[in-house]
């Protein structure tokens, strides 16, 4: 039995591995931070409709691997790759709603902004705790909601 890939090794070495072919961890979406889960559910709780999951979906860590393989949960990614990438999109993206929240006729008030901001920075931490932890040691919300 040969040991598991290190992340990122498919795309290291020039090819694509097989999906889901002998990685065991969680990883991110490419896309955590805009939330398409989020977005997926509330159209089906407001309009009854239920849209196809994608098979595979690229990761932060660079690979393809099967949609079920992933998780925004902070507490439920494995792969180090992924938390690293995830951590950095919180804290960008919370950047940007503080800047945007800050502009002039913005629908953003800057205490929505803030708020949102800070929502995000602790997603931020939780990422950059240890691997598959619980968090913060009894903080509530210890994931995105979705």
């Amino acid at each position: 039995m040969r040991p598991p890939p290190m992340p990122g090794a498919a795309v290291l070495m020039g090819r694509e591995r097989h999906l889901g072919e002998g990685d065991p961890h969680i990883h991110v979406e490419v896309k955590v931070v805009r939330g398409e889960a989020a977005v997926r559910t509330m159209l089906a709780s407001t309009f009854g409709l239920v849209g196809d999951l994608p098979s595979a979906v690229a990761t932060g860590c660079g690979v393809r691997v099967p949609y079920v393989m992933t998780s925004a949960r902070p507490d439920r990614v494995t792969c180090l790759a992924c938390r690293e990438y995830a951590r950095a999109e919180h804290l960008r993206f919370a950047d940007d709603i503080e800047r945007i929240g800050s502009l002039p006729g913005s629908s953003v008030t800057p205490a929505d902004a803030g708020r949102a901001a800070t929502r995000h920075r602790e997603l931020a931490e939780q990422f950059a705790g240890s691997e598959g932890s619980e968090g913060s040691g009894g903080s509530e919300g210890t994931g995105p909601e979705g």
